[in-house]
This record gives C-alpha cells, sequence and structure tokens, in this order.
C-alpha cells in the first residue's frame, strides 16, 4: 500500500529557483509514484511584496537588493539557465527584463487550487515569466493563462479586479515567515520536514523515502 504524504511547497512565481525545485521534485516523485502518493499544495511567498506597479529593472534591482555585480548576475543568470536546461525547462532570462509584483498572481492560485487547477497555472505562470519574458502582475495576462488552464476567465477577471483572496493570502504569507520561512523554495512534507532551495531530484527523492519509511 502506497504511503501518503502532504507537500507544501512555498515560493514565488518571480523566483527562478523555485521552478528548479519544483522540476526537481516532480522528476523525484515520478521516481517513488510506485510507492508514494502525494498531495502538493502551492503556497504564497513574496520575494518583492513592496514592489511597484512597473517593476523594476531586473539588474538594477539584483544590484540594489543583493550587491550584485553584473558579472556575478550573468554567471547566476546562467547557472539558472543551465540546472532549468538539465530538467527540461526553458529559461529565456534575456527576455525577463523585469520584476514585478506578484501578489495578485498568487490571489488567483488561490481560488485555482478550490478549482483544481493551481499546479496547472503555476507552471503556466513561471513559462510565462520565465520562457517568454511576460508581465506576471498584468490582469489581462492573468486571466489568458487561467483560460489557458480550463479555469474560467471571467471568475479570474471578477476576483483580480475585486480583491477576493486577498486576506487569505496574506494570512498563508504571515503563517509561513512566522514559521521562519524567509527565503524560497521551501518544501514542507507533512507539516513537518522542511527541505530548502532548488535541490537536485536525489535530494528529494532520498527524502521522501526516508520520510514515507518512518510515517509507514
Amino acid at each position: 500500500m502506497a504511503t501518503q504524504l502532504k507537500i507544501d511547497f512555498v515560493s514565488d512565481v518571480s523566483c527562478p529557483w523555485c521552478v528548479v525545485g519544483l522540476k526537481s521534485l516532480e522528476q523525484a516523485l515520478e521516481r517513488v509514484a510506485d510507492s508514494i502518493t502525494t498531495t502538493l499544495h502551492f503556497q504564497p511567498f513574496e520575494l518583492n511584496p513592496h514592489m511597484a506597479p512597473e517593476g523594476e529593472d531586473t539588474t538594477e534591482h539584483l544590484a540594489r537588493k543583493y550587491g550584485s555585480t553584473p558579472a556575478q548576475a550573468a554567471a547566476n543568470k546562467e547557472n539558472i539557465r543551465a540546472r532549468g536546461a538539465e530538467l527540461g525547462f526553458t529559461f529565456n532570462l534575456g527576455q525577463r527584463n523585469r520584476i514585478y509584483n506578484t501578489f495578485d498572481a498568487h490571489r488567483l492560485l488561490h481560488w485555482a487550487e478550490l478549482e483544481g487547477h493551481q499546479h496547472a497555472l503555476k507552471q503556466a505562470l513561471f513559462d510565462a515569466y520565465f520562457t517568454l519574458g511576460q508581465n506576471p502582475s498584468d490582469h489581462a495576462l492573468l486571466v489568458q493563462v487561467a483560460e489557458q488552464v480550463g479555469l474560467d476567465p471571467v471568475r479570474a477577471r471578477e476576483i483580480l479586479e475585486s480583491g477576493a483572496f486577498a486576506e487569505e493570502v496574506r494570512q498563508r504569507e504571515e503563517f509561513y515567515t512566522s514559521q521562519g520561512i524567509h527565503s524560497v523554495p521551501a518544501i514542507i512534507i507533512n507539516d513537518r520536514h522542511l527541505i530548502s532551495g532548488g535541490q537536485p531530484p536525489e535530494v528529494f527523492e532520498q527524502a521522501l523515502r526516508q520520510i514515507a519509511a518512518n510515517s509507514r
């Protein structure tokens, strides 16, 4: 009989290492599918909660926030691109030239979980931002992406325009911050076991098998 595990994937739509972490986790889940079943929940985290509506130039943002030089930023981009390619994801980081506010994307993801389309929407938002270089704070884009994954575009537009699920998203963000989550991705298994960062599939696989064995 397969062991059931709950996974909370705390992440931001604008976090490239969250893409790497998710793709690695997905590969690990495929490897353990014969003995482990999981429920995957995407939880909100904002890297830049006070970002202005127009966003900020990526290079300028990284220099201001982390003190990164242009050379360091370029090396980091290449590392991310290579890790993504290994996992089957295309980072067109040359097109991603701005950082945006992602709160509305998180509100839509909260609704998508209720509708059973959260994983698909998360993937589509990563594609839109990191592969196509689109703006994940733009309501028209968010409605379009929601429709692409099978969600009702009319309802999606209503949610974005009304501020629906704002309180729920804030509460979840505050909960995970209060639990000591200050960087993402943070992968929490069965509310107890934390795996941080864009780990390789082997790390996730080993952790999943060990946690499942200990819970039997």
